[in-house]
């Protein structure tokens, strides 16, 4: 019997190599006069950018740009959005990142509002956001976030007393994504591995997720499929356009999966790391990814509640490693120690490297939320995992 689910609404999706030139009509439908946020990155001085902007002005497109140094932060968004409310802009586009697409939705939704963004983020602000948006036009640059797909931008704000929350809305999915794969191609191999890794791990805890269905399990597979096929190979070679063709599929997908089954432990721990300290989102999931596994893995196997997460476990294995005539348990593990191997391959720095202090684990431990992981792990459960990245 097929489980019961909710499925949440999605964009325009343009998936392609080339579609980026779809752009200007696009535009058009909405008006003459965008706004564009970017990262502060590589592609603005590209030659992709400069014939990207000729279009648009061919086309009697006006345009301002406002470049995000990353992960976006309450002040950044109020900022942008001070400095244009009180100019005519019929649509906004995010050409860039995670963080450039959670930048460029937030301001849609915030630009003709008094205040702060911070009011209406979850578990920070007290107001509810009521869903009213400029046109919204996303194209990624990398192979991560899936936020291209989603209805949430998160915001950080980073120290002591930070946080990394989330502006919500169902009307807050973008309008339209362009999935261009060559707008990747010159996405440099440490952020490839880096976004690469949240794309694999928000794959694989939606796959894994107490709220997944046959639905978000059917789009996680591909996915993963597109990860076995194309991780690496987009790492070690960042102009193989069918290896970042993969890759920009397994982030959309990923998105969209995430949207509909949750996350688990290695993103709840993104979010209490990631509002105390200033390490890439990425970086965080890459680090984390396999000793969370393990211990999810191991708490599995002992509390005998889960045959069924187990299994999926075995699913993986049978994507990641190419063996016939293997036990799950063979593959469960198998799966778990090309975790490891990738973490190394990728020279992900551990928790001490990146700047955790070591008394601030349990404190850590205890911040990080782990609601749809297949098993709950308890707060010495998080601190062990925290301890053995603790290099």
């Amino acid at each position: 019997m097929v489980r019961s689910f909710n499925f949440s609404r999605l964009p325009l999706i343009y998936f392609g190599a080339g579609k980026i030139g779809l752009l200007p009509g696009f535009v058009k439908k909405y008006g003459d006069s965008v706004l564009i946020v970017s990262g502060k990155s590589s592609f603005l001085k590209s030659e992709k950018a400069e014939r990207l902007f000729d279009e648009l002005k061919k086309s009697g497109i006006s345009f301002q740009i406002t470049t995000v140094e990353g992960e976006p932060s309450p002040d950044i968004v109020d900022s942008v959005v001070r400095r244009y409310s009180t100019e005519r802009i019929d649509a906004v586009i995010s050409i860039g990142g995670g963080s450039a697409i959670d930048a460029g939705k937030a301001v849609s939704a915030m630009i003709y509002k008094k205040e702060s963004v911070q009011d209406y983020l979850e578990g920070v602000g007290s107001k509810d956001h009521p869903g009213s948006k400029l046109p919204f036009i996303v194209i990624p640059t990398t192979s991560g976030t899936g936020s291209e797909a989603t209805k949430n931008a998160v915001i950080s704000k980073v120290g002591p007393d930070g946080f990394k929350k989330s502006l919500r809305h169902d009307n807050l999915v973008p309008d339209i994504a362009i999935v261009d794969p060559e707008m990747t191609l010159t996405c440099p191999s440490d952020v490839t591995a880096a976004s690469g890794m949240d794309c694999f791990t928000q794959l694989t805890e939606a796959f894994l997720s107490d709220k997944s269905c046959e639905y978000t399990d059917a789009f996680a597979l591909e996915g993963l499929k597109a990860i076995g096929n194309s991780l690496l190979k987009a790492v070690h070679d960042g102009r193989d356009i069918a290896a970042r063709s993969g890759m920009s599929f397994a982030a959309l997908t990923s998105g969209i999966c995430l949207a509909n089954a949750g996350l688990g432990a290695v993103h709840g721990f993104a979010s209490s790391i990631g509002g105390l300290y200033n390490i890439p989102h990425g970086v965080v999931c890459g680090t984390l990814m396999s000793a969370t596994n393990r211990i999810t893995v191991q708490r599995l196997r002992t509390s005998g509640e889960s045959d069924i997460a187990l299994g999926k476990y075995a699913q993986l294995g049978r994507i990641f490693l190419v063996k016939e005539n293997k036990d799950d348990n063979y593959f469960i593990d198998g799966f778990l120690d090309f975790l490891d191997q990738l973490t190394d391959e990728f020279a992900f720095p551990g928790l001490r490297k990146a700047g955790v202090p070591e008394e601030d684990l349990p404190r850590i431990a205890r911040l990080t939320e782990n609601k749809n992981n297949p098993v709950k792990l308890s707060p010495d459960d998080l601190l062990e995992i925290l301890k053995i990245r603790y290099v």
